[in-house]
């Protein structure tokens, strides 16, 4: 227990602290390095413990911890909170910072760029996942989606409520430590998939290229994002244009 509870204060520092580091990155118009300390320690810190003694020893208490035999699919749920707390707090009464379609643009580019990340750093290091399924361990994806569309959504509320838009990190934080605790990924991949996903949604909600584009003349339509599970999570999206 005690090699498991460092890890477990880190995601609550992550929670308590994003809000501020975010806050101070939204006050600039440019993005700089600063803009990424955070989720470079992340990245850091899950790539310094992949592979380490400490890394498996915290598995082990955490199985211990949980139970060897524990199962729960609520971390396919809480990956997808933060998404829809995106388009759900305009509906309870909370003024978003973009309009509806400004808002899945960013969805769609952050996701992507999250998930090609995390695709790619997978296929290349190979680790294999603590169950053993498959050697796609590093980093977590879950965590990664989680991450990536809690920064979108405190980008979009935080000047209307604090704390709404703040709830997005409760969610991600608890889809990385379900995730240990369903024997799916190390703490070090847990830590690389926040670090993955933070970065992905600062990006984005700075500077997303695909804002400026123009399809034709303007056309009102109704776009919705969903989510895909499988072996690996994923997105859709369905386009009804009005003519």
């Amino acid at each position: 227990m005690k090699k498991t509870f460092p890890i477990i204060l880190l995601f609550f520092f992550i929670s308590n602290t994003n809000g501020q580091q975010l806050d101070s990155i939204s006050n600039h118009k440019k993005l700089s390095y600063k803009s990424f300390i955070l989720p470079s320690a992340l990245i850091g810190s899950g790539a310094l413990l992949l592979n380490s003694q400490f890394n498996r020893d915290n598995q082990e208490k955490s199985n211990s911890l949980f139970g060897s035999n524990f199962h729960t699919q609520v971390d396919n749920v809480t990956v997808f909170v933060p998404l829809i707390q995106i388009y759900a707090g305009e509906l309870l009464g909370f003024t978003p910072k973009n309009t509806i379609k400004h808002r899945t643009i960013d969805v769609i580019t952050a996701n992507t760029l999250s998930y090609i990340l995390v695709t790619i750093l997978k296929n290349s290091v190979k680790s294999t996942r603590p169950d053993g399924s498959d050697r796609l361990s590093f980093p977590s994806g879950h965590t990664a989606i989680a991450f990536t569309n809690a920064a979108l959504l405190y980008q979009e509320y935080k000047d209307a409520n604090f704390w709404y838009a703040s709830s997005g990190f409760v969610f991600a934080t608890a889809t990385g430590i379900l995730r240990i605790a369903n024997n799916k990924h190390f703490s070090s991949d847990v830590l690389a998939g926040a670090g993955i996903g933070l970065a992905s949604g600062i990006l984005v909600s700075h500077y997303n290229p695909l804002q400026k584009l123009h399809f034709g003349k303007k056309k009102k339509g109704t776009a919705f994002v969903y989510p895909q599970l499988g072996n690996q999570i994923g997105f859709g999206m369905l386009i009804q244009p009005r003519f």
